[in-house]
Parts: C-alpha cells; structure tokens; sequence
C-alpha cells in the first residue's frame, strides 16, 4: 500500500517550510523538506569550491552527498555528517540552489532521493514541484502564496533577529528574480497544480494557514 502524501508547494518565502513541519507533526506523519535537498547540493558545491559552470563536478558531488534529516521542533539537516542548518537560510545558498536546481541530470539524481521519503503512515512534502513533479498522484495538494513585499518583509526580520545585515529592497528584489527563474525553467517549473488547494498567507496567521490545510485532509 502506497504512503498517503500532502504536497505544499509555493515560492520561496511563503511559509511553506513552518506550515508543513507543524501539519506533519499535528497528523504524526512524515515531514520531507525539498528545499533543503536543492540546498544541501548548494552547500556541498560550495564546500568542493566546484565552478557552477562545471556540470560534471556538481554530478559527481550530487551522487556523493550523504544527506541526513532530525525533524523535531525545528528541522536539522546533516550533509555528510555535518550539522548545516544554519547555512540552509543564506542568501548565497538559495541562489546557487536555484540554479542548480535547473539542471536535469541534478534532478534525477535527487527525484528518488525525494520519493524515498513516501512512508506509512503518510508524508507531508514541502517544495515548487511536490504536487506537479515529485508526487503528482498525491491524494492532497496545497499551493501556498504570499505577496513579494510580503515575503521579503519576513525574510528581513528573520535576518535583523540574527543579526544579520540585511537590505529589504534588495532582498525583494532577490526574491522576484528567484520567482521569475523558478516559473520560467525549463525543466519542473515553478507551478500549480490543477487540483490543488490555493492558499494566499500574505494577511493570515501560520495557524490560520495549519488549520486549512488541516481540513483539507480530514
């Protein structure tokens, strides 16, 4: 019998990484962060000094990563052993993994490395193409929004509590420019799928968000 599977979906910064754990830990199911796979790759190229012109080395690092995921009250990745997490959110790191992100040879090398996650009693899958790609036969679908300003808002308050400096036109700007390559690559685009559930967070709470999809399942 196939694992039950949610997808959330949605551009970067919409909330799709909190609404997810905290849906996956009110069901008890599985939690599967596709994000920090396209990222962890971004980490591992950069900790091989591996040119981003350089498609073969980045396969060769791709293969060779050993990925590993605590999920508790916050989510820890390990890349080969090592704690990343607080790499995971840098700017740097999300724009090499957007590019990554476009090559194929990439992508099948991490797409069973996402279906491997599929595991009674179900999975919540957080990413741009669980539900159109990754899981396209799951049997609930969200896809989850938030305006540019918005999210760029968030992205800089994040940034100020870690005391890290931060530009808020920059980071929208940055945001929009994922937004466009993500939606425009050629291969698994950023996209909705035809049955799945619209949800625009720009004016609602994380709970609000939790306890829609919430019904969606139940």
């Amino acid at each position: 019998m196939l694992a039950p599977v949610l997808t959330i979906d949605g551009p970067s910064g919409a909330g799709k990484g909190t609404v997810s754990r905290l849906v996956a830990k009110k069901l008890g199911w599985h939690y599967l962060d596709s994000g920090s796979i396209y990222r962890s790759v971004a980490i591992a190229i950069q900790n091989a000094s591996v040119d981003l012109a350089n498609i073969s080395d980045i396969i060769k690092v791709t293969q060779a990563m050993v990925l590993g995921f605590e999920c508790g009250d916050t989510l820890i990745v390990k890349l080969n052993g090592i704690d990343i997490t607080d790499q995971l959110g840098l700017e740097s790191t999300g724009n090499i993994a957007s590019q990554v992100a476009v090559l194929p040879e990439v992508r099948a090398i991490l797409l069973q490395k996402q279906k491997d996650f599929r595991q009674l009693p179900g999975l919540v899958a957080d990413g741009r193409d669980m539900g159109t790609v990754v899981f396209p036969d799951a049997g609930n679908k969200v896809f989850l929004t938030a305006s540019a300003e918005k999210r760029a808002e968030r992205r800089y308050k994040q940034l100020i509590e870690k005391e890290i400096d931060a530009n808020l036109a920059k980071i929208k700007s940055e945001i929009e420019a994922r937004d466009r390559r993500d939606m425009e690559r050629e291969t698994a685009p950023l996209a909705m799928a035809s049955d799945a559930l619209y949800i625009d967070s720009s004016e609602m709470t994380i709970n609000s968000v939790v306890e829609e999809v919430i019904k969606l399942i139940r």
